[in-house]
């Protein structure tokens, strides 16, 4: 999937399984439409995205930065403590371009 948007916050890089890095960072998605009124309206949707492949590119990824990704997207699911069910937009991501 390709898609536009603005990253949320800074990027976070993390190691994990000893010598691996992940890059982490949510992208808003922003629609703009107009509904049956006429009336113009936005709604966002929020992904959350992994980047595995050059954690040197963290440093660029900064809040409000406008980025193109092409990854991988599914629904992840959970149970929260509450009983609810909980889902977000998560995205693999193959690359970033600024």
């Amino acid at each position: 999937m390709l898609f536009t948007g603005r990253i949320t916050a800074d990027a976070q890089t993390r190691t994990v399984s000893g010598d691996k890095q992940v890059t982490n960072f949510t992208v808003a998605l922003n629609q703009r439409y107009k509904n049956k009124a006429g009336e113009k309206k936005e709604k966002t949707a929020f992904v959350n995205c992994s980047y595995w492949v050059n954690p040197g590119l963290a440093v660029y990824l900064t809040k409000g930065a406008i980025v193109e990704i092409s990854g991988w997207v599914e629904a992840q699911t959970w149970e929260k403590a509450d009983g609810k069910v909980q889902a977000d937009l998560v995205c693999a991501v193959d690359n970033v371009k600024l």
